[in-house]
């Protein structure tokens, strides 16, 4: 009787267990959806925004095609859920967008666009968000893999394959703030 309760008892751990890692992994999926919500929303608003600057900005093309291919590497990263290629993409459209509202600031008449400012604000809080939902993202990951690794959960986590899931880093020379001296100098 005794054994039977031990082993009752084993049995309803390694449930909880299994259940808690279960638990980890789709919060890990619902912070990438999370995530692959936002980087939608800014992608359907970055041509829109190409396209106002781009009525002011005849000289700026290098600037408007950055953000432009920038943009295209993270839908393609985004759509592949490739965590380094999606870090690498949104560090180099982070920076595309920094430049660019900087040499927009070079135009007055494009500053006074209604619809520049509406989107100019629209992609700051979308830029915002994503950097929250980032955090979130990241978080989850590492709750997920810490939990695989330690014992007891690492013997479930090996005997059912539950993997670790990958942080979304962005490279440390695109998070810096963009250098606007060079920018505004002849």
């Amino acid at each position: 009787m005794m054994l039977a309760g031990i082993a009752l008892a084993g049995i309803i751990y390694a449930i909880v267990l299994y259940n808690n890692l279960i638990r980890l992994k789709h919060n890990v999926s619902k912070a990438w959806s999370n995530i692959d919500v936002v980087l939608r929303q800014r992608h359907e608003e970055l041509p829109k925004l190409v396209e106002a600057c781009r009525r002011y900005m005849r000289h700026e093309q290098e600037t408007l095609e950055q953000v432009v291919r920038a943009r295209a590497a993270v839908g393609q990263a985004r759509e592949q859920r490739d965590m380094a290629a999606l870090g690498s993409a949104e560090s180099s459209l982070r920076a595309g967008l920094g430049q660019l509202f900087a040499v927009a600031e070079q135009y007055p008449e494009l500053r006074a666009d209604r619809a520049f400012r509406h989107l100019h604000d629209r992609i700051s809080g979308l830029e915002d968000t994503i950097a929250d939902r980032r955090e979130f993202h990241n978080e989850s990951v590492n709750r997920n893999n810490i939990r695989i690794e330690t014992f007891p959960d690492v013997i479930l986590a090996r005997l059912f394959g539950f993997e670790a899931a990958e942080l979304l880093r962005f490279e440390s020379e695109h998070t810096r703030d963009v250098a606007l001296r060079p920018l505004f100098d002849p």
